[in-house]
């Protein structure tokens, strides 16, 4: 079991913590931000900034569509009638919500995009202007 080395002025703690310590604020929290884009400016690709809504509407058209195909069951068979007038209405509702979901979810993307462009935009004309 080894021993951490002491600092030169005989206190416990290691100069690494007394500089996290004495750090500024605002370093640490661009570091701990979650919001990447604002503080890098790397472009992304339309499938990075769509992949989660166009999955929810697949998923959702999907879902969608095997409940209809359980709905028409209960039409055309008399086995397990209940089962299937249980199930598909349900599904059918649970499709259309995530699709829905999705569908909304798109505009709402696009609308950030426009203003997160704005802002920047913004930000590159307040700092040519101030900081002559």
């Amino acid at each position: 079991m080894e021993i951490p080395p002491k600092s030169p002025d005989g206190s416990e703690k290691s100069p690494q913590s007394k500089e996290l310590l004495t750090s500024n604020t605002a370093s640490t929290l661009c570091i701990s931000s979650r919001s990447e884009s604002v503080w890098t400016s790397a472009s992304r690709s339309k499938w990075d900034i769509y992949h989660k809504p166009v999955i929810v509407v697949s998923v959702g058209a999907a879902v969608f569509l095997f409940g209809i195909v359980i709905t028409s069951l209960s039409c055309l068979q008399t086995k397990n009638i209940k089962v299937y007038k249980m199930c598909g209405p349900a599904f059918l509702s649970l499709g259309l919500m995530l699709l829905v979901c999705g569908l909304v979810w798109i505009p709402i993307i696009r609308k950030k995009q426009k203003q997160r462009q704005k802002s920047k935009f913004l930000q590159t004309l307040k700092s040519f202007f101030f900081n002559r």
